[in-house]
């Protein structure tokens, strides 16, 4: 994941557009195939990393752990570590997270009326 240089045009762009419509700061949180997968299988309950890994098999270690961080840095998602051998860490949806929860459903009915629609299907 490359970063944008804060003194680029393309950053102060992107900042005031996040700035000027929440809907794009909202969807640039949760953007990303891999950002909304997590939290869809995180609605059900706190997983364990190797769990969200099994549910997401084609997603690279790197990009999980980037992923988590950037959804933990966004107070979307909260990591426990336990003190055990070997350590067990623990990630949940926070309140925030949870607040989620319609519109992911409803991203999922939209979604399959999608790929019924036959413009969708050629």
């Amino acid at each position: 994941m490359t970063k944008i240089k804060a003194s680029s045009t393309n950053f102060s762009n992107k900042r005031k557009l996040e700035n000027d419509c929440p809907e794009v700061f909202a969807a640039n949180v949760i953007g990303g195939q891999w950002a909304l997968a997590i939290c869809c299988y995180l609605i059900n309950g706190s997983l364990r990393y190797t769990e969200i890994r099994k549910c997401l098999p084609d997603i690279t270690e790197r990009m999980l752990t980037l992923q988590l961080r950037k959804l933990e840095d966004s107070a979307v998602v909260k990591r426990t570590v336990y003190a055990e051998v070997p350590a067990r860490v623990m990630y949940e949806l926070t309140e925030l997270g949870y607040q989620l929860k319609p519109i992911i459903e409803e991203l999922g009915k939209w979604g399959e009326k999608l790929k019924q629609a036959p413009e969708f299907n050629k």
